[in-house]
């Protein structure tokens, strides 16, 4: 993970136990699911839309889908 992040970003929250980075990516995950009618989302379209607010590198959201459980697609 990049060091240069600030704390607030991999320190877990005490209300839900996700960081700042989490919550982004569960977010972002969501509302485009949402814009796809509900269908699986592509990683890299997620990459991608991620990358507007976080800047972590692709094996970073691979390790945190992983650790949050979310089932990627293979592409």
């Amino acid at each position: 993970m990049n060091s240069l992040r600030g704390i607030d970003e991999v320190i877990p929250d005490a209300r839900d136990g996700l960081t700042k980075t989490e919550r982004t990516i569960l977010y972002v995950l969501s509302e485009t699911q949402k814009e796809l009618g509900g269908r699986n989302v592509p990683t890299v379209m997620l990459y991608g839309r991620v990358l507007e607010h976080v800047n972590i590198s692709e094996q970073e959201l691979h390790l945190y889908l992983d650790r949050l459980g979310v089932r990627g697609d293979g592409t």
